[in-house]
């Protein structure tokens, strides 16, 4: 069984691209900080992971994911290798995220003060009119 669940910070905004043809699909690739447990004096605190996500949860590292932000991510990992322009052969390792979703709040993290959402007497947030097309999940 190849299954790897990570939580970390990205390094930086994802790199987006599409790819070409009649059916075009979004490909997304970023780097999480994932923190090491146990970290004595001097050591590295922290692991970088090369991410690679497509279709849909491309579109949503899009539209959502941003340097610094929290993520859980599940997927499983890939090891590859090419030949550079040196003729130098380069192993690669990649999680393939098959789903990603926020680990904290925006304010947890530091964005921006907006105003708590409205919660009802039966716990239920209300959902404005015409924000469908704004949802990551419908």
């Amino acid at each position: 069984m190849n299954k790897v669940i990570l939580m970390g910070r990205l390094t930086k905004d994802p790199d987006i691209r599409w790819t070409s043809g009649e059916e075009s699909k979004c490909v997304g690739r970023f780097t999480i900080a994932v923190d090491r447990r146990g970290v004595k004096e001097g050591q590295q605190a922290a692991d970088f992971i090369s991410c690679v996500a497509f279709g849909k949860t491309a579109e949503f590292c899009e539209k959502y994911a941003k340097k610094g932000t929290k993520f859980v991510v599940e997927g499983r990992i890939q090891t590859g290798s090419y030949t550079n322009q040196n003729n130098i052969k380069v192993y690669t390792t990649d999680v393939l995220i098959e789903s990603m979703e926020f680990a904290e709040s925006k304010k947890a993290s530091g964005g921006s003060s907006a105003p708590e959402p409205k919660v009802d007497d039966k716990g239920f947030m209300n959902i404005p009119e015409g924000l469908e097309e704004e949802l990551p999940f419908v």
